[in-house]
């Protein structure tokens, strides 16, 4: 007789335990969420007991619907329970509220790396999470699945017919030359409300003294500070700002790539690359089924569609040794050094003085 499959098996045993489950806190009365949630989409499979596979993510559900569908047809038997949040609203729910959740996916890498050196990510490990780069993964506890650069984003009005900039020295210049042409029109993330915000300009600090003369000159121009990249790609394609300035690139390609008001900007002195990251937590209810989503996101199919559908580039580590000016932030203890009570207040003060000019 032909051995199973010891992966298989281990999944078969876990669904078991899922819909035991399940049953279980049916009969249980609901708790509200006390973290704020922004979207919540449950995923039905044909069986009205299937087990459940919870997710809460940063990222939007049409973003990664392709995926959970396509994992789906690949387990008829799983339910998926998707539910979105901000980066903050995901870092307090199983930091503070130790929400029940089988895998947590985010964007803000700082936050993640602290859930997991805090003890509060599971140990997963398996041939698709052994298949990652060694910067693409911590102490089998924290695995990234898309990589994607944070970009600079310009409506024609911006440039005026002339070359976009190379460099923060060009769009500092830039900026100094016409600021009539800019006040008032230009986006950024507030770092002080979005944890992918702060981690992006904590780690502009790290890489270059220019980020602080951008910052003056953005501040001396009255700009619109943001939560989320798909509201300033919103408000550039209606003409309300001409700029914005640390954009998901996954975000702005798709949107501006039909627009020809709109375009994508990879500065070369540097080019951050974000890593969207996943963990199974310790109060994950069935720990076994959020890894086998993990694992389908890493799988050659899931590559696929993250990149094709969901338009998350994929890790791919040749990518980034072609080009030499993106830098991707490490998933190490590093990133946890500004998320320090005293390093954090400091920062923000600074930020602070240099934006808020009026």
């Amino acid at each position: 007789m032909r051995a199973l499959d010891p992966a298989l098996t281990a999944l078969r045993l876990a669904l078991a335990m899922a819909l035991a489950m399940a049953l279980a806190l049916a009969l249980m009365p609901a708790l509200a969420a006390a973290f704020t949630i922004e979207e919540e989409t449950r995923f039905p499979a044909p069986g009205e007991e299937a087990a459940e596979v919870a997710i809460l993510s940063t990222t939007d559900t049409a973003v990664l619907r392709p995926v959970i569908e396509a994992f789906q047809r690949r387990h008829p038997e799983l339910a998926v329970r998707y539910v979105v949040a901000g980066s903050q609203e995901v870092f307090a729910a199983i930091d503070d509220e130790g929400a029940a959740f089988d895998l947590v996916i985010s964007s803000a890498m700082d936050l993640q790396m602290k859930l997991a050196n805090d003890g509060l990510a599971r140990p997963y490990r398996s041939a698709a999470t052994d298949s990652l780069p060694g910067w693409a993964h911590w102490q089998d506890r924290l695995h990234a699945f898309a990589q994607e650069n944070v970009v600079l984003i310009a409506a024609a009005a911006a440039l005026a017919g002339g070359p976009p900039p190379q460099t923060r020295r060009d769009l500092i210049e830039m900026l100094r030359r016409a600021p009539e042409r800019f006040r008032g029109r230009i986006g950024t993330y507030d770092p002080e409300l979005s944890g992918a915000g702060y981690l992006f300009a904590t780690q502009d600090a790290r890489q270059s003294d220019s980020f602080w003369r951008l910052a003056e000159v953005m501040g001396g121009l009255s700009p619109s500070l943001y939560t989320s990249s798909n509201d300033m790609i919103s408000d550039l394609l209606a003409g309300r700002i001409v700029l914005a300035y640390n954009v998901l690139g996954s975000y702005a390609e798709p949107r501006l790539a039909g627009a020809a008001d709109g375009r994508v900007i990879e500065l070369e002195d540097y080019t951050l690359t974000l890593l969207r990251t996943g963990l199974v937590p310790v109060t994950a209810p069935n720990p076994a089924l959020g890894g086998a989503f993990l694992d389908f996101m890493l799988s050659p199919e899931g590559r696929r569609l993250l990149r094709e559908q969901a338009g998350l580039p994929p890790i791919d580590e040749a990518a980034l040794a072609a080009r030499a000016h993106l830098r991707p932030m490490r998933l190490d203890p590093g990133l946890l050094v500004f998320l320090d009570r005293i390093k954090r207040r400091a920062f923000l003060e600074e930020w602070h003085s240099a934006i808020d000019q009026d």
